[in-house]
């Protein structure tokens, strides 16, 4: 089992910055990359982010590519999701997500709420 918490959710303006935690605990071991999605009010959870947990490989939505920026501390177990630019379109819940090696997202965070607002 992994475990996954998300953490840095919260309040901002347009144009402001938000950096999300994404602690993983347990059978880290097992963990291929983690990844990042979000889920608007009355939309489908949509795929933002991932990162490989072994090479640092990221690959972008391009509804987040050139604001957003996903990385690791493999030491410390976390991944991170630096948001900047945010728009009023990116209010929604943030979750992590372990994939493993069988190539699903088999562990999920419970999700962290960001708010985009003037």
């Amino acid at each position: 089992q992994v475990q996954l918490v998300e953490s840095g959710g919260g309040l901002v303006q347009p144009g402001g910055s938000l950096r999300l935690s994404c602690a993983a605990s347990g059978r880290t071991f097992s963990i291929y990359a983690l990844a990042w999605f979000r889920q608007a009010p009355g939309k489908e959870r949509e795929f933002a982010a991932t990162i490989n947990w072994s090479t640092g490989y990221t690959f972008y939505a391009d509804s987040v590519k050139g604001r957003f920026t996903i990385s690791r501390d493999n030491d410390k177990n976390t991944a991170y999701l630096q948001m900047n630019s945010l728009n009023l379109e990116d209010t929604a819940v943030y979750y992590c997500a372990a994939l493993g090696i069988k190539g699903t997202y088999d562990y999920w965070g419970q999700g962290t709420q960001v708010t985009v607002s003037s």
